[in-house]
């Protein structure tokens, strides 16, 4: 068996694809019709699909998990995700813990929790 990543529910995988690409980076490597399948082992599936095959609801903003992403110039990240996507629900702004570690933690546009901290 081969782990190959994470699979998140979102409305519209282009806008989704825009989003992790303009925070993140991350880039398509295969579109599967509603089924994308992005770099760094990410895998976005329309809400519709997602439903459908597993005949449950979404619940967005559910917080038992995350995607967990690290970065150095954690302020330039902030500053950015503030001017590209201003709109964005917090769970907590930009803070630190007290091994010393910063974090930010928000939402994506449907929202799935992310958080981004400093490497530790």
């Amino acid at each position: 068996m081969i782990y190959k990543g994470v699979l998140i529910a979102v409305t519209d995988c282009n806008k989704s694809l825009k989003f992790y690409n303009d925070m993140f980076g991350l880039s398509l490597i295969r579109d599967n019709d509603g089924n994308m399948e992005l770099t760094d082992n990410i895998f976005l599936q329309e809400i519709g699909y997602w439903e459908k095959f597993t005949q449950k609801n979404v619940i967005p903003r559910n917080n038992s998990s995350e995607l967990y992403f690290e970065e150095a110039d954690i302020d330039a990240f902030v500053k950015k995700l503030e001017t590209l996507y201003p709109e964005t629900e917090y769970v907590n702004r930009l803070m630190t813990h007290s091994w010393g570690q910063r974090v930010v933690r928000f939402y994506d546009p449907d929202g799935n929790l992310i958080e981004v901290g400093t490497p530790v």
